[in-house]
């Protein structure tokens, strides 16, 4: 049975209808990123502080779920249009649509997640050096711009890349908090993993293809029509495991990183169902599971192959 979407009596006490507004299944994104980046920080020699790394961990979390919340708030039109929606994958949190919170009440949450944050970062700055702010800032800017005006980059073809953006710099900036200085290896460990989100979000566009398009919501998807744009998908899908093994390589990450190629299996499944089925929403379901397994455990490898061979 497909979970069932939350109602306005759904959640009771108020502390649970603001917790669960943060989507809190889809954070563990941004856990497996941070935890990449405080791998590779590791795997070069540095000693990892614990309470440094909890305090990054619950401020990228934050920063996630702000976005999340504002982004259902700017998309709450394009949301409300969408009757192929595969919940909760897709179409929102439906907070807005089936009146578990008014708009307003959710932007303003949004906005006090965004204020933690910045006090957050601004803090870590102070003990980490000041290059993470403009982490931070961009980080903000990307999360901030996707869906709001006037930028609203996920209307203008741009999301995909604000994705890509964005989840690269989690991982740069566990692995900056650490360092006190920006470093090559964050990027190389993290790029294929930022791909791989990309690839979520754009099997997530495929459903919600017909309302975008009626919002004037222009994703990629969108733009390219469902039969061009489903290549996509295998094509990032390459492109991680290309840039993985070419860093394999190049001596750039340790040998044990190559464990996270098996990630990619379940990332080929996926962009395979999805060309069978990208004009049949409803047939989705196993590309966009697959490719929400593919992320987590390409991710997850990837960190434990950073700890288990480096300390150079």
């Amino acid at each position: 049975m497909p979970p069932v979407e939350p109602g306005p009596e759904s959640y009771a006490h108020p502390a649970l209808r603001f917790f669960v507004a943060t989507r809190p299944a889809f954070l563990s994104v941004t856990l497996v990123a941070s935890l990449i980046g405080m791998a590779a920080a590791w795997a070069d020699g540095v000693e990892v502080d614990p309470l440094l790394a909890l305090a990054t961990l619950l401020a990228a979390l934050c920063a996630h779920a702000c976005v999340n919340v504002l982004n259902d708030v700017h998309d709450a039109e394009a949301d409300a249009q969408n009757r192929e929606r595969i919940y909760p994958y897709t179409g929102g949190s439906r907070f807005i649509q089936n009146r578990v919170m008014a708009a307003a009440d959710l932007e303003k949450f949004g906005w006090s997640l965004f204020g933690a944050v910045v006090l957050a970062g601004l803090w870590l700055s102070f003990l980490s050096g000041p290059g993470l702010v403009l982490i931070g800032l961009v980080g903000l800017f990307l999360g901030w711009s996707y869906s709001a005006p006037p930028l609203r980059l996920a209307s203008r073809g741009l999301g995909e890349f604000a994705v890509a953006g964005g989840w690269l710099l989690v991982v740069m900036g566990a692995d900056y908090v650490q360092r006190g200085h920006y470093d090559a290896g964050a990027f190389v460990a993290g790029l294929p993993f930022a791909l791989l989100v990309t690839n979520l979000l754009l099997v997530n566009e495929f459903p919600d293809w017909r309302a975008d398009a009626a919002s004037g919501k222009h994703t990629l998807v969108v733009r390219l029509g469902r039969r061009n744009a489903r290549w996509l998908h295998l094509g990032l899908s390459g492109a991680a495991g290309g840039w993985t093994i070419a860093a394999l390589l190049a001596g750039l990450i340790p040998i044990a990183c190559c464990a996270a190629l098996l990630g990619l299996v379940p990332s080929v499944q996926a962009g395979q169902a999805l060309l069978r089925h990208a004009e049949q929403p409803q047939e989705l379901l196993p590309a966009i599971s697959g490719s929400i397994v593919a992320l987590l455990l390409f991710g997850v490898l990837m960190a434990g192959g950073l700890l288990m061979g480096g300390r150079a």
